[in-house]
């Protein structure tokens, strides 16, 4: 994989980016990541700002190269987790879930890089309206909270392209170094992988967790919760519940009452595998075996320069 602009931005050997997946991403995920020549992404939408804090200690313990941490801009205490990451001097800064418009400059001029992730090119330019470093292109495909848009990623990249000039990134779907050669071919510089981290051996993901997502097939994980917030989620009982009341109009405050009260921590990190939110990617039908990050990274190598070789001849 080439040096580019993704690699000189955040100062890293690989332009494969650790998606900071809720419930997943604690420090040992992602220094795995960072010391592998990635980037490494702590979660913290799933952290209170006290148990981000003690990531962040130890991910400074844990790895001397570049490393970040992902925001969902709804996060409740965002002013609180925002004055948390400059006053621990974060260097790179991933934002969901909202417009990167308000905290941008403060975290520029705290000396912060920052990436922000959309699902359409329209965002893409509003990101680049707002001074954002570089773009993540999420696709359909992706686990957990998704665009309204359901455009895939083979479809969103190449639009997204054009609509900026901004260092671009691929997610949703990217499973394999095929994948990422398809998404240079696309326009994208560097890839943001979700599931396959999520299943890794060093995320903070439960057991169980792991075990019913390795054991999908195609077509067992769908979109829903359009009228709250799409999600995409493994068909459990959870979801037969919320797919029935979806089917005949339920509206939003019922879904929710269904949801209950932390159903994608007690669906991943509690090992809930009926009863919570199981969020995990469409790729995840591709992922047989629960790996070290060493493993994964070295065989996303392979087969990149496989398929550039197979390519070229």
């Amino acid at each position: 994989m080439k040096n580019n602009r993704i690699c000189e931005l955040f100062g890293i050997e690989l332009p494969i980016i650790q998606g900071g997946m809720v419930w997943c991403s604690g420090w040992r995920l992602a220094s795995a990541v960072s010391n592998a020549g990635g980037l490494g992404l702590l979660g913290a939408g799933s952290m209170h700002p006290e148990t981000l804090v003690e990531h962040i200690q130890k991910m400074k313990q844990a790895t001397d190269k570049p490393w970040g941490i992902n925001v969902p801009l709804m996060y409740p205490e965002i002013d609180r987790l925002m004055d948390i990451i400059i006053e621990e001097g974060v260097k790179v800064v991933f934002t969901s879930a909202g417009s990167p418009k308000k905290f941008t400059q403060r975290l520029h001029e705290a000396g912060i890089k920052v990436a922000h992730v959309v699902s359409s090119s329209k965002f893409a330019r509003k990101c680049e309206e707002a001074g954002v470093d570089a773009v993540v292109a999420e696709g359909f495909e992706a686990g957990g909270h998704n665009g309204r848009e359901e455009t895939t990623t083979m479809a969103l990249i190449p639009q997204v392209r054009k609509a900026t000039t901004l260092p671009l990134i691929a997610a949703g779907g990217i499973g394999s170094g095929q994948a990422i050669v398809a998404a240079e071919a696309l326009g994208a510089e560097g890839v943001q992988i979700g599931t396959l981290f999520a299943l890794a051996k060093e995320s903070s993901a439960s057991d169980e967790f792991k075990a019913q997502c390795t054991n999908l097939e195609e077509g067992d994980t769908m979109l829903c919760l359009k009228k709250i917030s799409p999600t995409r989620l493994v068909k459990n009982k959870l979801y037969e519940l919320i797919a029935e009341a979806e089917a005949r109009g339920a509206e939003a405050d019922e879904l929710r009452e269904i949801l209950g009260r932390a159903a994608s921590k007690r669906g991943i990190f509690e090992g809930d595998t009926d009863g919570g939110e199981v969020e995990i990617g469409q790729i995840a039908s591709a992922v047989k075996t629960i790996d070290d990050v060493e493993t994964i990274v070295n065989r996303l190598k392979t087969e990149y320069e496989e398929t550039k070789k197979r390519l070229a001849q």
